[in-house]
Protein backbone atom coordinates (compact mmCIF):
# COMPACT_ATOMS: atom_id res chain seq x y z
CA UNK A 1 0.00 0.00 0.00
CA UNK A 2 1.16 3.57 -1.09
CA UNK A 3 2.30 6.28 1.68
CA UNK A 4 0.68 9.22 -0.72
CA UNK A 5 1.45 12.09 0.85
CA UNK A 6 -0.79 15.37 -0.12
CA UNK A 7 0.20 18.50 -0.48
CA UNK A 8 -2.89 21.35 -1.95
CA UNK A 9 -2.86 23.98 -3.69
CA UNK A 10 -2.52 27.39 -2.64
CA UNK A 11 -4.34 28.62 -5.20
CA UNK A 12 -7.51 26.86 -6.46
CA UNK A 13 -8.28 27.29 -9.74
CA UNK A 14 -12.44 28.25 -10.62
CA UNK A 15 -14.13 25.65 -11.98
CA UNK A 16 -15.46 25.71 -15.11
CA UNK A 17 -19.31 25.93 -16.01
CA UNK A 18 -20.19 22.44 -16.32
CA UNK A 19 -22.14 23.60 -19.62
CA UNK A 20 -19.27 24.90 -21.67
CA UNK A 21 -17.44 21.81 -21.11
CA UNK A 22 -15.69 20.34 -23.79
CA UNK A 23 -13.19 16.93 -23.77
CA UNK A 24 -9.85 16.96 -22.42
CA UNK A 25 -8.74 20.97 -22.29
CA UNK A 26 -9.34 21.73 -18.42
CA UNK A 27 -7.40 20.01 -15.36
CA UNK A 28 -7.95 19.89 -11.93
CA UNK A 29 -6.04 21.64 -9.02
CA UNK A 30 -3.97 18.43 -8.34
CA UNK A 31 -1.76 15.80 -9.51
CA UNK A 32 -0.51 12.69 -8.47
CA UNK A 33 3.36 12.06 -9.10
CA UNK A 34 5.57 8.38 -8.01
CA UNK A 35 9.58 7.97 -8.77
CA UNK A 36 11.27 5.52 -10.01
CA UNK A 37 15.01 4.97 -9.60
CA UNK A 38 16.42 1.73 -10.63
CA UNK A 39 17.45 -0.34 -7.61
CA UNK A 40 15.10 1.64 -5.48
CA UNK A 41 11.70 1.06 -7.45
CA UNK A 42 9.03 3.15 -7.25
CA UNK A 43 9.12 5.63 -4.51
CA UNK A 44 8.03 8.79 -3.12
CA UNK A 45 3.99 8.76 -3.97
CA UNK A 46 2.59 12.19 -3.67
CA UNK A 47 -0.08 14.42 -4.48
CA UNK A 48 0.66 17.90 -5.42
CA UNK A 49 -0.66 20.70 -6.70
CA UNK A 50 -0.88 20.89 -10.56
CA UNK A 51 2.25 22.32 -12.38
CA UNK A 52 4.12 21.79 -15.43
CA UNK A 53 7.04 19.11 -15.66
CA UNK A 54 10.88 20.09 -15.42
CA UNK A 55 12.40 17.20 -18.05
CA UNK A 56 15.92 17.54 -19.31
CA UNK A 57 16.26 18.48 -22.92
CA UNK A 58 17.52 14.22 -23.24
CA UNK A 59 14.85 12.63 -21.56
CA UNK A 60 14.33 9.43 -23.05
CA UNK A 61 10.56 10.15 -23.33
CA UNK A 62 11.39 13.31 -25.72
CA UNK A 63 13.55 11.19 -27.95
CA UNK A 64 12.69 7.45 -27.91
CA UNK A 65 8.85 7.52 -26.99
CA UNK A 66 9.67 5.35 -23.82
CA UNK A 67 6.27 5.61 -22.33
CA UNK A 68 2.15 4.42 -21.40
CA UNK A 69 -0.87 6.02 -20.64
CA UNK A 70 -4.38 4.86 -19.79
CA UNK A 71 -7.99 6.63 -19.53
CA UNK A 72 -10.57 6.12 -17.11
CA UNK A 73 -13.13 8.25 -16.03
CA UNK A 74 -15.03 9.50 -12.78
CA UNK A 75 -18.66 10.01 -12.78
CA UNK A 76 -21.15 11.43 -10.56
CA UNK A 77 -24.31 9.98 -9.44
CA UNK A 78 -27.65 11.46 -9.08
CA UNK A 79 -27.09 11.48 -5.10
CA UNK A 80 -23.65 12.71 -5.39
CA UNK A 81 -21.55 9.53 -5.46
CA UNK A 82 -18.51 9.39 -7.06
CA UNK A 83 -17.77 5.80 -8.98
CA UNK A 84 -14.91 4.57 -10.67
CA UNK A 85 -15.44 2.35 -13.83
CA UNK A 86 -13.75 -0.68 -13.81
CA UNK A 87 -10.26 0.54 -12.47
CA UNK A 88 -8.18 -2.94 -12.10
CA UNK A 89 -8.92 -3.48 -15.78
CA UNK A 90 -7.10 -0.40 -16.36
CA UNK A 91 -3.99 -1.51 -14.27
CA UNK A 92 -3.75 -4.74 -15.58
CA UNK A 93 -3.70 -3.19 -19.04
CA UNK A 94 -1.14 -0.42 -17.95
CA UNK A 95 1.07 -3.06 -16.69
CA UNK A 96 0.38 -5.09 -19.90
CA UNK A 97 1.57 -1.91 -22.10
CA UNK A 98 4.53 -1.20 -19.79
CA UNK A 99 6.19 -4.45 -20.08
CA UNK A 100 5.67 -4.00 -23.62
CA UNK A 101 7.48 -0.78 -23.47
CA UNK A 102 10.30 -2.03 -21.09
CA UNK A 103 8.60 0.44 -18.19
CA UNK A 104 8.68 -1.17 -14.59
CA UNK A 105 5.06 -1.55 -14.00
CA UNK A 106 3.25 -0.74 -10.83
CA UNK A 107 1.04 -3.38 -8.74
CA UNK A 108 -2.83 -3.15 -9.48
CA UNK A 109 -3.85 -2.14 -6.03
CA UNK A 110 -1.43 1.12 -6.21
CA UNK A 111 -2.65 2.13 -9.48
CA UNK A 112 -6.31 1.84 -8.57
CA UNK A 113 -5.08 3.47 -4.86
CA UNK A 114 -3.18 6.45 -6.91
CA UNK A 115 -6.37 7.30 -9.09
CA UNK A 116 -8.33 7.15 -6.02
CA UNK A 117 -6.31 9.39 -3.82
CA UNK A 118 -6.36 12.27 -6.67
CA UNK A 119 -10.37 11.79 -7.65
CA UNK A 120 -10.44 12.05 -3.19
CA UNK A 121 -8.73 14.79 -2.97
CA UNK A 122 -9.86 17.02 -6.38
CA UNK A 123 -13.39 15.17 -5.86
CA UNK A 124 -15.42 18.42 -6.06
CA UNK A 125 -14.21 19.36 -10.03
CA UNK A 126 -16.35 15.82 -10.53
CA UNK A 127 -19.04 17.59 -12.91
CA UNK A 128 -22.79 16.05 -12.68
CA UNK A 129 -24.39 18.37 -15.56
CA UNK A 130 -25.61 14.65 -17.94
CA UNK A 131 -22.55 13.60 -19.85
CA UNK A 132 -19.91 14.82 -18.13
CA UNK A 133 -17.80 13.13 -16.34
CA UNK A 134 -13.57 13.60 -15.06
CA UNK A 135 -11.55 12.09 -17.39
CA UNK A 136 -8.70 10.56 -15.65
CA UNK A 137 -5.33 9.91 -17.59
CA UNK A 138 -2.82 8.09 -15.65
CA UNK A 139 0.68 7.96 -17.37
CA UNK A 140 4.32 7.14 -16.99
CA UNK A 141 7.27 8.56 -18.32
CA UNK A 142 10.99 7.81 -19.43
CA UNK A 143 13.32 10.73 -17.54
CA UNK A 144 16.38 9.68 -17.75
CA UNK A 145 19.02 11.97 -19.64
CA UNK A 146 20.92 9.99 -21.98
CA UNK A 147 20.65 9.50 -25.72
CA UNK A 148 21.74 5.99 -26.22
CA UNK A 149 19.06 3.46 -27.18
CA UNK A 150 18.47 2.00 -24.16
CA UNK A 151 15.10 1.49 -21.75
CA UNK A 152 15.18 4.43 -18.81
CA UNK A 153 16.90 3.67 -15.71
CA UNK A 154 14.11 6.32 -14.24
CA UNK A 155 10.81 7.05 -14.53
CA UNK A 156 7.50 9.00 -13.34
CA UNK A 157 4.31 7.66 -13.22
CA UNK A 158 1.59 10.38 -12.84
CA UNK A 159 -2.15 10.39 -12.68
CA UNK A 160 -4.13 14.06 -14.17
CA UNK A 161 -7.69 14.74 -13.92
CA UNK A 162 -10.33 16.94 -16.26
CA UNK A 163 -13.36 17.95 -15.92
CA UNK A 164 -14.64 16.97 -19.30
CA UNK A 165 -18.12 17.02 -21.43
CA UNK A 166 -19.04 14.81 -24.10
CA UNK A 167 -16.32 13.39 -26.41
CA UNK A 168 -18.32 14.28 -29.49
CA UNK A 169 -20.27 17.40 -29.15
CA UNK A 170 -22.95 16.23 -31.70
CA UNK A 171 -23.67 13.37 -28.93
CA UNK A 172 -25.24 9.98 -29.93
CA UNK A 173 -25.21 11.06 -34.00
CA UNK A 174 -23.80 8.85 -36.43
CA UNK A 175 -20.81 9.46 -37.57
CA UNK A 176 -18.99 8.82 -41.26
CA UNK A 177 -15.63 6.22 -41.63
CA UNK A 178 -13.21 6.75 -43.93
CA UNK A 179 -11.35 3.18 -44.36
CA UNK A 180 -8.13 3.89 -44.67
CA UNK A 181 -5.76 1.43 -47.06
CA UNK A 182 -2.97 3.60 -47.42
CA UNK A 183 -1.33 4.33 -44.07
CA UNK A 184 -1.56 1.54 -41.04
CA UNK A 185 -2.12 1.98 -37.60
CA UNK A 186 -0.40 -1.30 -36.26
CA UNK A 187 1.41 -4.71 -37.36
CA UNK A 188 1.80 -7.95 -35.93
CA UNK A 189 5.03 -7.96 -33.22
CA UNK A 190 4.32 -3.99 -32.63
CA UNK A 191 2.52 -1.96 -30.22
CA UNK A 192 -0.91 -2.17 -31.39
CA UNK A 193 -2.34 -4.04 -28.41
CA UNK A 194 -0.52 -1.30 -26.19
CA UNK A 195 -1.47 1.91 -25.19
CA UNK A 196 1.56 3.91 -25.76
CA UNK A 197 1.39 7.58 -27.47
CA UNK A 198 3.50 6.25 -30.84
CA UNK A 199 0.62 4.59 -31.80
CA UNK A 200 -1.63 7.60 -31.66
CA UNK A 201 0.74 9.97 -33.17
CA UNK A 202 1.11 7.15 -36.48
CA UNK A 203 -2.65 7.24 -36.69
CA UNK A 204 -2.36 11.26 -37.34
CA UNK A 205 -2.20 11.06 -40.71
CA UNK A 206 -4.95 8.96 -41.58
CA UNK A 207 -6.92 11.11 -39.61
CA UNK A 208 -5.89 14.26 -40.92
CA UNK A 209 -6.71 12.95 -44.35
CA UNK A 210 -9.78 11.70 -43.51
CA UNK A 211 -11.08 15.06 -42.03
CA UNK A 212 -10.28 16.72 -45.47
CA UNK A 213 -12.62 14.43 -47.37
CA UNK A 214 -15.22 14.97 -44.56
CA UNK A 215 -14.94 11.94 -42.54
CA UNK A 216 -14.97 11.43 -38.72
CA UNK A 217 -12.90 8.45 -38.19
CA UNK A 218 -10.64 6.17 -39.82
CA UNK A 219 -11.17 2.65 -39.68
CA UNK A 220 -7.68 1.23 -40.02
CA UNK A 221 -6.79 -1.86 -41.86
CA UNK A 222 -4.37 -4.99 -40.62
CA UNK A 223 -0.42 -4.00 -41.24
CA UNK A 224 0.12 -7.29 -43.04
CA UNK A 225 -2.42 -7.51 -45.53
CA UNK A 226 -3.76 -4.26 -45.11
CA UNK A 227 -7.60 -6.23 -45.77
CA UNK A 228 -9.40 -6.91 -42.43
CA UNK A 229 -10.88 -4.22 -40.33
CA UNK A 230 -8.86 -3.21 -36.77
CA UNK A 231 -10.16 -0.46 -35.30
CA UNK A 232 -12.00 2.54 -36.07
CA UNK A 233 -9.87 5.77 -34.90
CA UNK A 234 -9.00 5.48 -30.96
CA UNK A 235 -11.83 3.16 -30.33
CA UNK A 236 -12.68 -0.38 -30.99
CA UNK A 237 -15.49 -1.00 -33.66
CA UNK A 238 -18.00 -3.35 -33.87
CA UNK A 239 -20.12 -4.51 -36.97
CA UNK A 240 -23.83 -6.40 -36.37
CA UNK A 241 -24.02 -8.90 -39.61
CA UNK A 242 -27.31 -11.24 -39.76
CA UNK A 243 -27.82 -10.15 -36.11
CA UNK A 244 -24.50 -11.82 -35.48
CA UNK A 245 -22.25 -9.07 -33.49
CA UNK A 246 -18.87 -9.27 -35.09
CA UNK A 247 -15.18 -6.96 -34.00
CA UNK A 248 -11.84 -7.75 -34.58
CA UNK A 249 -9.80 -10.01 -32.31
CA UNK A 250 -7.45 -8.93 -30.14
CA UNK A 251 -4.30 -10.67 -31.53
CA UNK A 252 -1.61 -8.49 -30.81
CA UNK A 253 -2.86 -5.47 -33.14
CA UNK A 254 -5.95 -4.56 -31.48
CA UNK A 255 -6.09 -2.16 -28.35
CA UNK A 256 -8.14 -4.76 -25.59
CA UNK A 257 -10.49 -2.07 -24.91
CA UNK A 258 -12.15 -2.15 -21.69
CA UNK A 259 -15.82 -0.93 -22.94
CA UNK A 260 -15.04 -3.56 -25.82
CA UNK A 261 -15.08 -6.04 -23.23
CA UNK A 262 -17.84 -4.58 -21.51
CA UNK A 263 -19.84 -4.57 -24.57
CA UNK A 264 -19.11 -8.16 -25.42
CA UNK A 265 -20.39 -9.17 -21.71
CA UNK A 266 -23.53 -7.33 -22.10
CA UNK A 267 -24.21 -8.79 -25.65
CA UNK A 268 -23.79 -12.09 -24.52
CA UNK A 269 -25.92 -11.95 -21.42
CA UNK A 270 -28.81 -10.61 -23.50
CA UNK A 271 -28.27 -13.79 -25.57
CA UNK A 272 -26.38 -12.06 -28.34
CA UNK A 273 -23.65 -14.30 -30.57
CA UNK A 274 -20.18 -12.09 -30.70
CA UNK A 275 -17.88 -13.04 -33.14
CA UNK A 276 -14.49 -11.68 -31.50
CA UNK A 277 -12.25 -13.80 -32.96
CA UNK A 278 -12.64 -14.10 -36.89
CA UNK A 279 -11.48 -11.54 -39.00
CA UNK A 280 -13.57 -9.72 -40.84
CA UNK A 281 -12.33 -8.03 -44.46
CA UNK A 282 -13.16 -4.74 -45.56
CA UNK A 283 -14.28 -6.10 -49.13
CA UNK A 284 -16.55 -8.64 -47.34
CA UNK A 285 -18.17 -6.03 -44.99
CA UNK A 286 -18.78 -3.91 -47.87
CA UNK A 287 -20.82 -6.41 -49.73
CA UNK A 288 -22.91 -7.32 -46.55
CA UNK A 289 -23.54 -3.50 -46.31
CA UNK A 290 -24.99 -3.67 -50.08
CA UNK A 291 -26.84 -6.57 -49.42
CA UNK A 292 -28.65 -4.94 -46.62
CA UNK A 293 -27.32 -7.40 -44.33
CA UNK A 294 -25.07 -4.86 -42.08
CA UNK A 295 -27.20 -3.95 -39.59
CA UNK A 296 -25.32 -1.72 -36.96
CA UNK A 297 -22.08 -0.51 -36.46
CA UNK A 298 -20.68 1.47 -33.32
CA UNK A 299 -17.34 1.94 -31.63
CA UNK A 300 -16.60 1.59 -28.35
CA UNK A 301 -13.89 3.82 -26.53
CA UNK A 302 -13.26 5.11 -22.87
CA UNK A 303 -13.94 9.11 -23.67
CA UNK A 304 -17.02 8.23 -26.53
CA UNK A 305 -18.36 5.70 -24.59
CA UNK A 306 -20.23 4.62 -27.98
CA UNK A 307 -20.13 5.94 -31.35
CA UNK A 308 -22.41 5.11 -33.93
CA UNK A 309 -21.27 5.13 -37.67
CA UNK A 310 -23.63 6.19 -40.35
CA UNK A 311 -21.76 5.93 -43.53
CA UNK A 312 -19.41 4.06 -44.55
CA UNK A 313 -16.25 4.93 -47.46
CA UNK A 314 -14.12 2.58 -49.49
CA UNK A 315 -12.18 2.64 -52.39
CA UNK A 316 -14.86 5.31 -54.16
CA UNK A 317 -17.91 3.57 -52.50
CA UNK A 318 -19.90 5.02 -50.17
CA UNK A 319 -22.52 2.96 -48.12
CA UNK A 320 -24.97 4.15 -45.39
CA UNK A 321 -25.63 1.93 -42.48
CA UNK A 322 -28.55 1.37 -40.86
CA UNK A 323 -30.44 4.54 -42.74
CA UNK A 324 -27.61 6.62 -41.26
CA UNK A 325 -29.80 6.09 -37.73
CA UNK A 326 -28.32 5.37 -34.55
CA UNK A 327 -29.34 1.45 -34.62
CA UNK A 328 -31.11 -0.36 -31.82
CA UNK A 329 -28.92 -2.01 -29.76
CA UNK A 330 -26.20 0.48 -30.50
CA UNK A 331 -28.46 2.64 -28.43
CA UNK A 332 -28.98 0.03 -25.71
CA UNK A 333 -25.25 -0.64 -25.13
CA UNK A 334 -24.66 3.23 -24.85
CA UNK A 335 -27.72 3.53 -22.15
CA UNK A 336 -26.85 -0.01 -20.32
CA UNK A 337 -23.07 1.10 -19.95
CA UNK A 338 -23.84 4.67 -19.14
CA UNK A 339 -26.71 3.91 -17.01
CA UNK A 340 -24.27 2.04 -14.70
CA UNK A 341 -21.49 3.91 -15.06
CA UNK A 342 -23.51 7.00 -13.34
CA UNK A 343 -25.40 4.65 -11.10
CA UNK A 344 -28.69 4.96 -12.43
CA UNK A 345 -28.79 0.91 -13.29
CA UNK A 346 -28.10 -2.03 -11.13
CA UNK A 347 -24.47 -3.17 -11.60
CA UNK A 348 -24.87 -6.60 -12.13
CA UNK A 349 -21.21 -7.86 -12.66
CA UNK A 350 -19.81 -5.30 -9.92
CA UNK A 351 -17.77 -2.78 -12.18
CA UNK A 352 -18.46 -0.12 -10.39
CA UNK A 353 -16.02 1.31 -7.51
CA UNK A 354 -17.10 3.94 -5.30
CA UNK A 355 -14.44 6.52 -4.38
Amino acid sequence: MLDIQVTRTKTPKPHPAEETLVFGRNFTDHMFVMDYDEGRGWHDARIEPYHALTLDPAAIVLHYAQESFEGMKAYRTKDGRVLLFRPEENARRFQKTNRRMCIPTIPTQDFVQAVEALVRVDRSWVPSAPGTSLYLRPFAIATEAQLGVKPSSRYQFLVIASPSGAYYASGLAPVKIYIEDEYVRAAPGLTGFAKCGGNYAASMAGQAKAHELGYSQVLWLDGAQRKYVEEVGSMNCFFVIDGVVRTAPCTGTVLPGITRDSCIKLLRGWGYRVDDETRLAADELMEFARAGRLQEVFGTGTAAVISPVGQLYYRGETLTVNGGETGRLTRRLYETLTGIQYGRLADPYGWTHPV
